[in-house]
């Protein structure tokens, strides 16, 4: 069917079939762009290696583009390409971009030596952003025109199938979203790999590109039963146009012996409608309230970067279930499929029981406060996470903490620090120290000690003949990344051993040494330890998220039974001891404010709009989440703020602060209805019109004279010319 033509389509149970391949593809494109976004900033974090700052700016520089482009794309679709061809030539972008991004995660194409990180980090950036860009254009280009393509395949007479179209095609939008992030977190979980085993990130955004391509692909087929309606020209546009002139009208007119006008958008009546100009004022009151609300989704958006990367620090142990930090993204989407009917059904009646006035305005600054709230709960948990962290050492101090390998009780002096020491122990926490300094293992045996600026050791004494010496091994001094654990050996026994757990190997470990670390994931990790001559010992550890160890085997460990009960593990550094769970408060308090703030302001925002400026005002909505965006990445890069809960208080005292402001705006505010503004300027008066068509006139002939002008003088331009030509 030709693109302007439209068609009674068949039916099923009295709904064009054309709906089902729409419905489809809308499920596919959100599971792709929300699965794709649920791993982004981990992947910004521990595949690019950026830091947390640079991770939440370039994910919300991401968000914000994706929110900036709908605007052009409705531009396109309205007044070139209509809707169908540009939900297809953007869906290609779209798609491609999904598998840049999955290509680009693949750590071997450019792990040269085969080591698990990349060599060419460069090669893996670049792809990235280009990935990045194709799909904000894409998901960014189709988002004003998906919805309202179906309901163009509805005829006059089908208002009930077309409602229920939307309650459809947006329920889809939610199982998309809330399907993608639970399942590609688990995606990002596994590991695979072709020389080294790394978290799958080539999976985790692969499936989203798979998911894509089905999207295209089923939209496509349904091109034969498609309505298709030609481009009619983008009131977006005009709406601009119309203010545009006004602006430029009475600037030409700004002198004094000009009248002033009732409003400034009058300017434009030279040109333009009086029931436009009408219209525009009422979409421009609206968009005045608009302006704090970008202070919203600067908070809401952190979801997905701040809060995430928050979730990292924490423990996900569930009993039976594992979560995963982005996995807690999930939340949200469900506590929306909850709050939505207990709003609508519960609250807001019982609320309009109480004879209490809540007005739309009234419930949005209510779901500001709440989003404010969310955040201080997001502070104090981050308070609480700071006391579990480690203090690692600063680049003027080195820290050292000592373990006593020789069979007595050691009374040890290190600088200022005194303490006593069993065998086979260790001291619980790390030492700060300046310089050099000395050490003191009693009975005359002292040492000068020196650690490095900015490191962590730890310090083995062991039996050298029949004196103590002191043996020096350098510690990790970060978290282990992804939830993993930092495990090693101390092999005091008396012989080479080998240790493995699962399909990961310590290596050979001589006598009076350490092994590497290799990282293990949680749970109750099983180490095989080996000698030699092929003796075995099993022991078992119990693993958290992200926490280091020493295993200590003793000069006394022999294998046998009860081996494993000689072997010591030392806590280097602790495991996340805040559970995720504690982050369930700030997602129920967020997700109540989206549900009153976000779904009241559509709803006032369309009450409010003139009936064909409902998508102008869209257009203001998806621009104020776009803004939002850009104020998380000044903030993240201008604010130097020392903790993580310091800059939740901020965002929070912030969002507060404009929360008074919206509610001042909203108290003067006057509730209008469009349609009886509409109806008094339906029917322009004649002589308003006589007046416009005179001026225009007047116009064309005074452009007609110029032209005649012009045309005389370049006539005798050109003879001159053809005189000089011949001379």
């Amino acid at each position: 069917m030709a693109d302007g033509k439209k068609s009674k389509s068949a039916t099923v149970c009295g709904y064009p079939i054309s709906i089902f391949f729409i419905v489809v593809n809308e499920f596919c494109e959100r599971f792709s762009y929300y699965g794709m976004r649920a791993v982004l900033v981990l992947y910004f974090k521990y595949f690019l290696r950026w830091d947390d700052d640079f991770a939440t700016t370039i994910y919300h520089t991401f968000v914000a583009l994706c929110y900036l482009t709908p605007i052009l794309g409705a531009i396109v679709a309205d007044s070139w390409l209509g809707k169908f061809k540009t939900i297809v030539y953007l869906s290609i972008v779209y798609t491609l971009g999904q598998i840049v991004m999955a290509i680009s995660a693949i750590h071997d194409i450019t792990d040269s030596n085969k080591d698990g990180i990349p060599d060419n980090m460069t090669f893996h950036v670049a792809l990235s952003m280009v990935g990045l860009i194709l799909i904000a254009l894409g998901t960014g280009g189709i988002k004003p025109c998906v919805a309202a393509f179906g309901g163009d395949q509805f005829e006059d007479h089908q208002e009930k199938q077309r409602s229920t179209f939307f309650s459809i095609f947006y329920l889809s939008i939610n199982a998309g979203s809330l399907l993608s992030t639970v399942i590609t977190p688990i995606l990002r979980a596994q590991e695979c790999g072709i020389h080294t085993q790394q978290k799958c990130y080539p999976l985790a955004f692969g499936v989203p590109a798979a998911l894509m391509v089905v999207a295209l692909i089923v939209f496509i087929v349904g091109s034969g039963m498609y309505n298709k309606t030609a481009p009619q020209g983008n009131i977006i546009v005009q709406v601009c146009k119309c203010i545009g002139f006004a602006i430029k009208n009475r600037f030409r007119h700004r002198a004094r012996e000009h009248p002033c006008r009732t409003h400034w958008m009058d300017w434009a009546e030279e040109k333009y409608d009086k029931l436009l100009i009408a219209q525009v004022k009422m979409v421009l009151k609206v968009l005045f309230l608009y302006i704090p609300l970008p202070m919203f989704w600067a908070l809401f958006d952190q979801q997905g970067s701040r809060w995430t990367l928050q979730a990292t620090t924490m423990d996900g142990d569930f009993g039976a279930l594992i979560i995963q930090p982005d996995q807690m993204q999930t939340v949200n989407p469900i506590l929306i499929l909850v709050l939505v009917p207990i709003m609508d059904s519960l609250v807001y009646p019982l609320i309009s029981k109480c004879k209490l006035n809540f007005s739309p305005l009234k419930r949005m600054t209510v779901g500001m406060f709440l989003a404010a709230l969310a955040f201080i709960a997001a502070a104090l948990v981050q308070i609480q996470i700071d006391q579990t962290l480690p203090k690692f050492p600063s680049s003027t101090v080195g820290q050292a903490k000592f373990i006593n390998m020789v069979n007595r009780t050691l009374n040890i002096n290190a600088g200022p620090n005194s303490f006593t020491l069993e065998s086979y122990k260790a001291n619980e926490e790390y030492f700060n120290f300046n310089g050099p300094f000395e050490l003191n293992l009693g009975s005359g045996n002292a040492f000068l000690g020196n650690i490095p600026a900015g490191t962590r050791a730890t310090v083995v004494i062991i039996q050298n003949g029949t004196k103590p010496r002191p043996t020096q091994f350098r510690d990790i001094k970060s978290k282990p990344e992804q939830g993993t654990n930092a495990i090693r050996f101390l092999n005091g026994f008396g012989s080479v051993l080998n240790a493995t757990v699962g399909t990961l190997e310590f290596g050979n470990t001589i006598t009076n040494n350490m092994s590497e670390y290799v990282s293990v994931p949680q749970g109750n990790a099983q180490f095989h330890i080996r000698d030699n001559r092929g003796q075995e010992c099993v022991y078992t550890q119990k693993l958290g998220f992200g926490s280091s160890y020493t295993l200590i085997i003793p000069p006394t460990f022999a294998f046998g039974p009860n081996c494993e009960n000689s072997i010591q593990p030392v806590v280097d550094i602790k495991p996340n001891t805040i559970h995720m769970a504690w982050q369930i408060p700030q997602y129920f308090l967020i997700t109540a404010g989206e549900v009153v703030f976000s779904v009241t302001g559509l709803e006032f925002s369309y009450s409010q709009a003139p009936s064909n400026m409902k998508s102008v005002l869209q257009a203001g909505w998806l621009l104020t989440v776009a803004v939002g965006n850009i104020i998380v990445l000044i903030v993240a890069e201008a604010a130097t703020l020392p903790d993580q809960w310091a800059e939740y208080i901020l965002f929070a005292s912030l969002l507060i602060l404009v929360c008074i402001i919206f509610a001042v705006m909203a108290y003067f505010y006057t509730y209008l209805d469009p349609a009886k503004i509409e109806a008094e300027f339906a029917h322009e008066e004649p002589e308003d019109k006589e007046k416009r068509k005179s001026l225009e006139m007047a116009k064309k002939d005074s452009v007609e004279h110029h032209k005649e002008d012009r045309r005389s003088s370049d006539s005798s331009s050109d003879e001159e010319e053809t005189k000089q030509t011949k001379i």
